[in-house]
């Protein structure tokens, strides 16, 4: 049989891949991008959010999700849950309507779409005759009342979708129970709200546009009441006995209006304008909520003065002598009120206000003084400010965690204590196995620490780096300030604010020591922050160094941006982590590669002109290297300024073409000399050769340019206690990978901790690597002598790393984006090579050493590459053979900021930006799986309201 087997194949092998190796697209962590609808089910207390590429996602309590997506991507319009059932409809901006439905499927429940309909007018009608405005499903679960623009309203049968045309409610109908002198046939034209009466499923408030409001008897099928507003109807409410319901109209002003029991022309009770007399937006929606103490809560959204306030996107709440207008930096969706859902109840006594804007969910507590916000438990607006970079890391230890929360609950006083108010289902998943932190960089200078660990994102602790620089803004300024007589009482709510007081303050790389807690930080202007956590609010000195890594070369003048600002004298620092050196490095640019060692106490930064050392105990810079090329003028640009060397660019890109015309012109022999013109074919033909005796697969890469711009840009840095020198002792080492393809091996030398503060660090360059394609190192690594990747710093001293061999001889791994190398140290000769660009056609963009369990046994693991391609692919890469182990699509190649954004974990798993405010969270592993599973509890009504509990059902919500 072995002759049958192709070469390579091992069964044993095999079967072990599909026990180490599964990839899952498990959660979606943030707010979803382009929110266009809101729903609320009090029955079930979930709430459902739509999107505008045709995605609807339900929430409850923390780690309840569902997710579905409709096949046409259009905008969810609006979604309206179906009363007393796990169902709900949505409406879509192609005018379809679809039923969704909470399901139990091979023992899981799953979100599922049903049925979808389209209604459908007579022939020749225009599209405006069966247009959808508004929708109501009837508490009788049986039928949807669907508003059009024509006026008529269409009755659907729940769950077939069938039109039941002798129950349409024709504008003619209604018309024939007004008088002609207070209406005409326009006056019933769009239906702009369907409400059913509270104590009476047999009546329904029909709002039309231009103001006309009738009380419909649905089963007599005639008008009963008719109530004419003066001003274009924007919705209505009913107040909770059905003796009065609200309007809000197109002016800013809202009516109460009375429905008695006689058919008497009611008139209004009170017509008021919040924010008059001066012209006021629209108030598109409203709710009157009563309370015990006989106070209603008015609540509505809209209706700030035009002429001021017209830009301003607020929501009220008006309860008493107190009024607060909620302002959000982006534009409200839609919003619901959490009150009693009891049918018994006599009030209905709200407790929360749940915003959705177009950047965040806001949650407000109606319960405590002051109408505080609640803290998110999900659905956290990661893009608050723009996310510049991330940095994960995993198995975080039991101290330093509850450290980080303490530090984060003191930020956190001025939230509310009220529990989340969303809280439908249950989540039965198990526990996260470790404790997991992904560190997001921000552009206004933030990094934040959210907890990966399980289903739910959620915010621990928000860092600033703001204090140690000199901004035009006040950190100290208070934004919710008012004024006591300020009108409108506007107050600013939410954490979205996308404007950065300089761009420079934008964090470009991190990097945290779990075992130390010593942090460093690097920004856009060559900024480097090393921190160290404290408990307690502290006052100090930050320590400045300079690096100028342009030292040594003359003729160079840096075009961009300045560097920053810092303050003098000693700074106040909030509990948590607090900088004590700052490194400039200059030219101020880009920090693009850093590295921490917290056991030796020294970090390494890079930026496009070099990279350097530092001494964070003695305060002290160790070396600079500049990695500059004599034609990298462009580096010295900066990636602020505002024009680019375009003619520089173009002119370079004309002379490659010159060259390589020439170069082909030489080949064919343009000279008129015969020895020349044979020299040149051989050379041609010995060339076409070279070609053909290429693999068939592989392709020829033309070797780059030592002239090609940014090639002393460092790509990454990394920290060895290896053998440089040679085989009989090992040192400390510190190892550069450039864009040009060059690798810089330094020794170091750190004294015993007894003299560590009395002696130099001292560093040497041992080594120089320059790859023959002059391709860019992305990824460096020491292997010891078992082949096993060497141990974080510290690892090995808290018992969780074995000690690294250092008995067999280690080796060098080199990861430039067009292939792995390995090399044998000390004397660094090429040992083993994967070509990936020449086998694939694909380069390198992020590469990472990840621990794969067998899902199996709990005795095995191994240490792989995990690899993202340009093309989005992710590929498994075995140590230290570089063999291809298995291959998956994972982010769509035109995805350029979603593949520069991945960021992988230790043990298989990863996170990528699918949008500004989203990471899609996957899985390499078998063992390491994050996703939503969940118990929803159905309760049964019956026909005596009284409510019992079904058995749960079971989601193992996994998306498609």
């Amino acid at each position: 049989m072995r002759r049958f087997l192709r070469p390579g194949h091992d069964p044993v092998r095999e079967r072990l891949k599909r026990d180490l190796f599964q990839f899952n697209k498990t959660v979606e962590h943030g707010f979803p991008h382009q929110p266009s609808a809101l729903g609320y089910s009090p029955f079930l207390r979930l709430m459902a959010i739509g999107t505008r590429s045709g995605a609807i996602k339900l929430y409850g309590a923390p780690g309840v999700e569902f997710m579905g997506l409709h096949e046409e991507n259009n905008t969810v319009m609006q979604i309206h849950f179906i009363p007393d059932q796990c169902q709900l409809v949505t409406l879509l901006d192609d005018n379809s309507l679809h039923l969704w439905s909470l399901k139990q499927h091979g023992g899981a429940s799953e979100l599922l779409e049903e049925h979808r309909f389209t209604l459908k007018g007579p022939p020749g009608s225009p599209p405006s005759a069966t247009q959808v405005t508004a929708v109501l499903p009837h508490s009788s679960r049986e039928v949807l009342y669907l508003g059009t623009e024509s006026g008529n309203i269409f009755v659907v049968e729940l769950p077939s979708f069938r039109v039941l045309e002798d129950r349409t409610i024709t504008p003619e109908a209604v018309l024939q129970r007004i008088p002609e002198d207070n209406c005409n046939r326009r006056s019933c034209e769009l239906v702009e709200a369907l409400r059913e009466h509270p104590k009476n499923p047999d009546q329904i408030l029909i709002g039309y546009s231009r103001g006309l409001i009738v009380l419909w008897d649905l089963q007599n099928n005639k008008a009963t009441h008719h109530f004419l507003g003066s001003q274009q109807l924007e919705n209505l409410y009913w107040q909770r006995d059905g003796s009065k319901f609200i309007s809000c109209h197109y002016d800013g002003s809202y009516t109460q209006w009375p429905v008695s029991s006689d058919n008497r022309q009611p008139e209004p009770l009170e017509n008021t304008v919040p924010y008059g007399p001066f012209p006021c937006k629209a108030i598109s929606k409203i709710y009157w909520q009563t309370t015990k103490n006989g106070l209603p809560y008015i609540i509505f959204q809209g209706g700030m003065p035009r002429a001021s306030y017209g830009d301003r996107h607020s929501i009220s709440v008006i309860h008493g002598s107190q009024q607060t207008a909620f302002d959000f930096t982006s534009r409200v969706i839609d919003f619901f009120i959490i009150f009693s859902s009891d049918p018994a109840a006599e009030f209905d006594d709200p407790s929360a206000l749940v915003v959705l804007a177009e950047e965040e969910l806001v949650v407000i507590d109606l319960k405590s003084a002051g109408w505080p916000a609640v803290h998110p438990p999900y659905l956290a607006s990661l893009h608050c400010s723009a996310i510049t970079c991330s940095h994960h890391v995993s198995n975080i230890p039991l101290k330093l965690w509850e450290r980080i929360i303490s530090a984060g609950s003191k930020q956190n006083i001025h939230y509310s204590s009220m529990p989340w108010p969303i809280d439908g289902g249950t989540n039965i998943a198990p526990d996260p196995p470790q404790r997991d932190l992904l560190l997001t960089g921000h552009e206004d200078g933030t990094v934040r620490f959210w907890d990966a660990s399980g289903v739910c994102l959620h915010l621990l602790y928000k860092l600033s780096t703001v204090r140690v620089f000199l901004t035009d803004a006040d950190p100290n300024d208070n934004m919710n300030a008012l004024g006591e007589d300020e009108w409108p009482p506007l107050r600013k709510v939410g954490t979205f604010d996308p404007y950065s007081d300089d761009p420079r303050l934008g964090i470009q790389k991190i990097y945290l020591c779990k075992y130390s807690g010593y942090l460093a930080v690097a920004g856009t202007a060559g900024q480097v922050l090393v921190m160290e956590l404290n408990d307690e609010d502290a006052e100090h000195v930050v320590d400045h160094a300079e690096a100028d890594l342009l030292q040594d070369q003359e003729g160079y003048r840096w075009k961009g941006h300045e560097k920053l600002k810092t303050r003098d004298g000693p700074v106040r620092f909030e509990a948590g982590f607090q900088p004590f050196v700052l490194v400039q490095c200059q030219p101020p640019a880009v920090v693009t590669s850093l590295a921490l060692h917290s056991e030796w106490k020294l970090v390494a930064f890079g930026t496009s002109h070099g990279f350097g050392l530092f001494d964070h105990q003695q305060k002290r810079l160790v070396f600079v290297k500049c990695t500059l090329h004599p034609s990298d003028q462009l580096a010295l640009e900066g990636p602020l300024s505002r024009v680019k060397s375009l003619k520089k660019s173009l002119r370079q890109s004309f002379r490659r073409i010159r060259r390589s015309r020439v170069s082909s012109r030489k080949r064919r022999g343009g000279s008129g000399n015969a020895s020349e013109v044979q020299e040149a074919n051989a050379k041609f033909d010995q060339d076409a050769l070279q070609e053909m005796e290429l693999a068939p697969v592989q392709r020829k890469i033309e070797a780059r340019s030592a002239e090609d711009s940014f090639t002393g840009f460092v790509r990454t840095l990394y920290f060895a206690d290896t053998f440089l020198r040679d085989s009989s002792r090992h040192c400390p080492s510190l190892w550069a990978g450039t864009n040009g393809g060059t690798v810089y091996a330094f020794c170091l030398r750190v004294p015993p901790a007894e003299r560590r503060m009395d002696e130099p660090v001292r560093a040497e360059q041992a080594k120089e690597i320059q790859l023959m394609h002059r391709a860019p190192v992305v990824g460096i690594l020491v292997l010891d002598g078992r082949s096993t990747p060497l141990p974080e710093p510290l690892e090995v001293a808290h018992d969780l790393s074995k000690s690294p061999d250092m008995q067999g001889s280690h080796q060098l791994l080199v990861v430039s984006e067009e292939q792995f190398k390995v090399f044998t140290l000390p004397k660094v000769s090429s040992k083993l090579k994967l070509k990936l660009t020449a086998l694939e056609g694909c380069r390198v963009r992020k590469v990472t050493v990840a621990n794969f369990g067998s899902c199996k046994t709990d005795d095995y693991s191994e240490n792989d590459l995990a690899v993202l391609t340009n093309l989005g692919d992710i590929q498994i890469i075995s140590l230290p053979f570089l063999k291809l182990q298995i291959r998956y699509p994972c982010i769509r190649k035109e995805d350029v900021s979603g593949i520069a954004s991945c960021v992988f974990t230790k043990y298989g798993q990863g996170f990528y930006l699918i949008s500004p405010s989203e990471f899609e969270r996957f899985s390499l592993s078998t063992k390491w799986l994050v996703e939503p599973r969940c118990i929803v509890d159905v309760p049964e009504v019956t026909s005596n309201n009284h409510v019992h509990n079904k058995s749960g059902t079971e989601n193992a919500a996994r998306k498609s």
